[in-house]
């Protein structure tokens, strides 16, 4: 069973930055990709970033230049790491693995960014 653990969310102010953690726990062979989704109130869950397990990245256009996905050395996990926060930013941040036949998600952490 493939569990992933998100953690590093919180309430900072408009210009601050944050660190998403996740770590996944389960898996035999690996992931194929994993990222960041998110959710804001009322809105539909969206792509943030998302990295292969060759290393390339994949960005929302909203924040390119912000944001920065990275995994760690242990390679079932993953790194957000959120600089130049906005107030949009806020939303509810969920850890995604890909694998091959099947996806998971975390149960997702808290980010709120007042102006």
């Amino acid at each position: 069973q493939v569990r992933l653990v998100e953690s590093g969310g919180g309430l900072v102010q408009a210009g601050e930055s944050l660190r998403l953690s996740c770590a996944a726990s389960g898996s035999i062979f690996g992931f194929v990709a994993m990222g960041w989704y998110r959710q804001a109130a009322g809105k539909k869950r969206e792509l943030v970033a998302d990295i292969t397990s060759g290393g390339t990245t994949n960005y929302a256009d909203s924040v390119k230049g912000r944001f920065t996905i990275s995994r760690g050395n242990a390679k079932d996990t993953v790194y957000l790491q959120m600089n130049s926060l906005k107030p949009e930013d806020t939303a509810v941040y969920y850890c995604r693995a890909e694998g091959n036949v099947r996806i998971w998600f975390g149960q997702g952490t808290q980010v709120t960014v007042s102006s």
